[in-house]
C-alpha cells in the first residue's frame, strides 16, 4: 500500500480512494485512522481479485445501474457491492485474514437504504 496525500484528486465529500497499489487521502491524519485504512485495504484486495481493470469496470457499471435504479448518487455509491462489503467489515480488523475470495458477490443484492 502506497499512500498519496492529494486532496485535489478527490471529490469534496470523499476522504480517500484506493487505486491499486495507491491509497489517495485528503489529509495525512487519515493514515492513523485504522477503520479508514482497513476499509481501503478491503478495496485493494477486491481490486487484486478482479485483476484491477475488471474491478474498475464492474465498479463503474454497478454504480451507473444503481444510480439509475435508486435515483440518488450517494445511495448508489453506498449500494455498490464493493462498498457494502468494505463498510460492513471496516471495523473488523481480522476480516481480511478470513475473507473468502470474491466475497463482494454476497453484497450484490440491492439495498436502497444505503447501509
Amino acid at each position: 500500500m502506497i499512500f498519496l496525500i492529494r486532496p485535489r484528486l478527490l471529490r469534496e465529500k470523499f476522504n480517500g480512494m484506493s487505486l491499486w497499489p495507491f491509497v489517495i487521502v485528503r489529509h495525512a491524519s487519515l493514515l492513523k485512522d485504522k477503520v479508514f485504512l482497513n476499509h481501503e485495504k478491503i478495496h485493494l484486495k477486491q481490486q487484486i481479485e478482479l485483476l484491477i481493470v475488471f474491478f474498475y469496470l464492474w465498479y463503474g457499471i454497478e454504480f451507473l445501474v444503481r444510480w439509475i435504479k435508486i435515483g440518488d448518487r450517494y445511495l448508489a455509491y453506498r449500494n455498490i457491492s464493493f462498498e457494502r462489503e468494505a463498510y460492513n467489515h471496516e471495523v473488523d480488523f481480522s476480516y481480511l485474514k478470513q475473507r473468502k475470495i470474491w466475497s463482494f458477490l454476497n453484497y450484490l443484492k440491492s439495498n436502497s437504504k444505503g447501509k
